[in-house]
């Protein structure tokens, strides 16, 4: 019976976050980047089910964004699909998942310091959007930079390097981001915790 409430559950979540998305809630267009929400469903699952559920959500979020970059309705990823499918692919599927994954073993440690679980839920959704961002960006560095739409970017950015490329493209779309998936994320984890308890 248990296995039947958490498949129930991760369907609900993975339901979630394909609604999200198709409304229009999931992501909020900010130049070339999305700020995206859909980590929030993540993390409420990375927390409250495990690592493997954050990894399998988090996949779920990457084939939704390849979707976006096969189909050309994100302008970046449409654009990096181009110079490397298979890139691509790691940047959109493999960083998520990897996301997922990272978020719940932050919370597994972090739950063994905080006994009451009154700081681990907040600092463990936050790590959703910060570690999406980092991943994400930071694979773009990696496998793309050199390309002429990255360097057509670092230009009109003015940026001098990798990383102030990454802070300039980012800049307040990643601060609010952070702040509202993550203090957003971790408040409905520890009342979902809370609940199935």
């Amino acid at each position: 019976m248990k296995d039947t409430k958490t498949l129930t559950r991760v369907a609900l979540l993975v339901a979630i976050e394909i609604v999200m998305k198709l409304v229009g809630l999931g992501s909020v267009p900010v130049g070339p980047l999305y700020m995206s929400f859909l980590t929030l469903p993540i993390a409420v699952g990375a927390i409250t089910m495990g690592p493997a559920v954050g990894a399998l959500l988090g996949g779920v979020f990457g084939a939704v964004s390849f979707y976006d970059a096969i189909t050309g309705a994100s302008a970046m990823t449409g654009a990096l699909f181009q110079v490397s499918p298979l890139n691509t692919f790691i940047l959109c599927v493999g960083m998520r998942v990897l996301m997922g994954l990272c978020c719940g073993l932050i919370f597994r440690g972090l739950k063994g310091f905080d006994k009451p679980g009154t700081w681990s839920y907040l600092v463990s959704a936050m790590s959703a959007p910060f570690l999406n961002t980092v991943f994400f960006m930071g694979y773009i560095v990696l496998a793309f930079y050199g390309c002429d739409y990255v360097q057509n970017l670092v230009s009109v950015k003015g940026a001098a390097n990798p990383f102030m490329f990454v802070v300039l493209l980012v800049g307040i779309q990643g601060v609010a981001e952070f702040l509202v998936s993550g203090i957003l994320g971790g408040i409905v984890a520890r009342a979902v915790d809370k609940f199935l308890k």
